[in-house]
């Protein structure tokens, strides 16, 4: 069993060997390999917690009784330790004592010369080599920060409770939290933190879902998705008012994005290009649902190149060659605004002209550039 165990905010993934391993197998694994690596004692008290908030108290238990599966997340919850800086004082202060009476500094024996060296032995290991040779795990909060093999929690979550029967049915459950990530608050029933809405799946691979978005006014969208092998078709519909609706279209193939392990337990093992997934689903269908509904409603735009006010707009022209930002400056009166600052062509000019050698040709399109902004 694979397990992620989390000490002071560090995470590192331990596997457990047997197919019913016990709690207090567990606790014997953390107590002799992660302890030291986080300058703790082995024979430090501590308890473990199922993802924070479930104390797993039996030991004697097996960890599936205690309703832990593969890719659990399990915190140690230490005793109140003292203040980082008296504990550092502290160290030093053992240290020197340590080293003094192994250099001979006082008269003493050599069985107490032999007890100043054990004392100094652990503390001399214990450096920082010891907390590099097990690296904190990055945890991915987000769909798209996450590499294959990777999941994150609220992904985990949604996983388990879901009761996966399909490769697409783990795509909606990924899809219904990509939703949850651009901000859309799904409709209906009470939802409980970590599950799927209500009916959100019926008999003949047949998916509904509903939602809603602050940034959208009262608008409504109504997602229906068909599983027609091999494709998932997933249709998207806003309602706006009463007689304005926008339709989103998107197909996506289940074996892209889930492996061979999706009955699994793991969320983890069960998906893969989780990144890819992201970016389709937001760019494709969640985002321009939002910027249509907003349009629909004559309210400004809320996200993009657009949105930006001039100052970062400015600062991202300025990263531009001089052909892109003449080009951008026939997308809209917006963008032609921005581009005709003199200040940033002032900045152009000293760092593609001025910086280089003037070449008959560079001068050329920098003219030709002025020229057509303020034809505009």
């Amino acid at each position: 069993m694979k397990l992620r165990v989390r000490i002071n905010r560090q995470t590192s993934r331990v596997e457990l060997p047997g197919e019913e391993p016990t709690l207090q197998e567990l606790s014997d694994l953390i107590k002799q390999t992660l302890l030291s690596h986080h300058g703790l004692s082995a024979d430090i008290e501590f308890s473990l917690s199922l993802n924070g908030s479930e104390l797993l108290s039996e030991s004697g238990q097996t960890l599936s009784a205690c309703g832990v599966v593969s890719g659990d997340l399990i915190s140690v919850l230490l005793p109140q330790l003292p203040p980082a800086d008296m504990a550092a004082s502290e160290r030093t202060t053992n240290f020197t004592n340590s080293q003094q009476a192994a250099s001979g500094t006082t008269s003493q024996n050599n069985s107490s010369s032999s007890t100043s060296a054990a004392l100094t032995e652990p503390l001399q290991t214990c450096d920082m080599q010891d907390f590099e040779s097990v690296p904190p795990v990055w945890e991915p909060m987000l769909c798209s920060e996450a590499e294959d093999g990777e999941a994150p929690l609220s992904l985990e979550l949604l996983y388990h409770t879901a009761q996966i029967a399909s490769p697409n049915d783990a795509v909606m459950v990924a899809a219904h939290l990509l939703m949850l990530e651009t901000g859309f608050t799904p409709q209906g029933s009470e939802l409980k933190p970590g599950e799927m809405p209500a009916g959100w799946r019926s008999t003949g691979g047949v998916y509904r879902l509903q939602y809603a978005h602050p940034l959208c006014g009262g608008s409504l969208v109504s997602v229906v998705a068909v599983g027609m092998a091999p494709l998932l078709v997933i249709n998207a519909i806003l309602k706006v008012t009463e007689t304005i609706d926008t339709a989103r279209k998107l197909q996506l193939n289940a074996s892209t994005y889930v492996t061979h392990e999706w009955p699994g337990e793991n969320a983890a093992a069960a998906f893969k290009d989780l990144k890819k997934l992201s970016r389709i689903l937001k760019d494709q269908l969640a985002y321009p649902l939002i910027a249509a509904a907003r349009e629909a409603m004559a309210l400004p735009v809320a996200f993009g190149l657009p949105a930006l006010p001039p100052e970062l707009l400015l600062r991202i022209l300025r990263l531009l060659d001089v052909r892109s930002v003449v080009r951008l400056s026939a997308v809209s009166w917006h963008f032609n605004t921005a581009a005709s600052d003199s200040t940033l062509w002032k900045h152009l000019y000293l760092r593609d002209v001025q910086s280089k050698t003037c070449t008959t040709k560079l001068l050329t399109e920098t003219f030709a550039s002025i020229v057509f902004l303020s034809v505009l």
